[in-house]
């Protein structure tokens, strides 16, 4: 279980600010100090190998690292790659061969002394997004997604090349797809820079694919979205990512859910926050108000004294926990709105009450005009305005 694992950064020895040259290094010493090699038949070397390949994994994916420092291991578990995909030594060789070199893995597990030929690779895994809108998230919906993924050609059937000719075998490594070197009793693999793995070059390649063997294509597949599915949350398609050269098993597709901004909420967990205005006389006096939801309105009483960001709940109306019976609330969030223009009447009216509180407000204004000719008047008659101003 996630749970029961290590830190990845405990694994490695290393502080959760370090950078990818740091993680890089140490993951190195210690694939040394417990490389089957140096460990013949040492079991726990062989779990602490797998163990410093997974962390090293996730540590290295700045995607995978960023999931995991806010998640855990349950965030990147189900994630392409993430979690626990190493289960022999041979997934560990075709992921980090250039790093490690994959001759030492390639004489005890890949046949060089008899043993097991190396697995064909599997397919690319692909990704996708698709949107949901909130009444979907709170129901459940069947979705009809279009994937982009790469199958093998039809015209050369893999090959690469052109129909009536055959790819030659790489010269510079004799068609291993690798080059060996020699470091004391370790032997270094690497990746052969000819023929980039494939152990093969092709002279004539096919026009379809352009000789890789690949072409890209669209189909669609419909999957069935749960009720209550959390943003973020990856659904895993199985064998519907690219289709693999070797014959190995198609990739899987990961589909993210994304939430489509909704006019009224904002989504908080499985609750739904929504702002709702209120008049002055609202809050003094309370009101009985109808409030959105997802199945339709929600009758809200507004007590009298309300304050501007009190908020209120409507339990059970927000988005359901998913297998769960349980919903989580609207939370609404009151806002005193205060109108930019009123009419005499109401300003009046407000007076009136200002006059109750004892509140300070601003003198009534004369009007413009009013105010454009008391101007004019004082620049005639100077003094007389001044003996008014005594007088008042």
């Amino acid at each position: 279980m996630a749970n029961q694992k290590r830190d990845y950064y405990e694994v490695l020895g290393v502080e959760r600010t370090a950078t990818l040259e740091v993680i890089s290094q140490s993951y190195r010493k210690l694939a040394m100090k417990y490389h089957p090699d140096r460990n013949p038949g040492d079991q726990e070397a062989i779990a602490k190998f797998k163990e410093a390949a997974e962390a090293f994994d996730v540590l290295s994916n700045p995607e995978k690292r960023a999931t995991y420092d806010r998640y855990g291991h349950q965030g990147v578990h189900g994630m392409p790659g993430g979690g626990a995909t190493f289960h022999d030594i041979n997934d560990i060789f075709e992921a980090f061969g250039d790093i490690l070199g994959g001759g030492i893995f390639g004489d005890i597990f890949g046949g060089g002394r008899g043993g097991t030929s190396r697995r064909a690779r599997r397919g690319e895994d692909i990704r996708c997004v698709v949107k949901l809108d909130l009444r979907e998230v709170a129901t459940g919906v069947k979705k009809t997604i279009r994937l982009r993924r790469e199958e093998v050609c039809t015209t050369c059937h893999g090959s690469g090349s052109r129909p009536g000719t055959a790819p030659e075998p790489c010269s510079y490594c004799g068609g291993r797809g690798h080059v060996v070197q020699q470091a004391g009793f370790l032997r270094m693999q690497s990746t052969c820079p000819a023929c980039h793995g494939s152990g093969k070059i092709i002279r004539q390649p096919c026009s379809t694919c352009r000789g890789s063997g690949l072409f890209t294509t669209e189909v669609e597949r419909e999957i069935d979205i749960p009720a209550g599915i959390d943003e973020r949350t990856q659904l895993r398609i199985s064998g519907e990512g690219s289709q693999s050269l070797q014959g190995g098993e198609p990739g899987d597709c990961f589909v993210t859910i994304q939430f489509a901004e909704h006019p009224v909420f904002q989504v908080d967990g499985k609750d739904l926050v929504c702002r709702v205005p209120i008049t002055y006389s609202q809050a003094v006096l309370g009101a009985e108000m109808e409030i959105p939801s997802l199945e339709g309105r929600e009758e809200l009483r507004i007590p009298p004294g309300t304050q501007h960001g009190d908020i209120f709940r409507i339990k059970g109306k927000g988005l359901p926990y998913m297998r769960s019976e349980r919903r989580g609330d609207i939370l609404v969030i009151v806002q005193l709105e205060v109108p930019r223009t009123i009419t005499e009447e109401y300003e009046k009216l407000i007076r009136q009450v200002a006059e109750l509180e004892k509140s300070h407000v601003s003198p009534q204004r004369k009007g413009f005009f009013k105010r454009i000719a008391s101007y004019l008047q004082s620049m005639v008659n100077p003094e007389e305005e001044q003996e008014k101003e005594k007088d008042s």
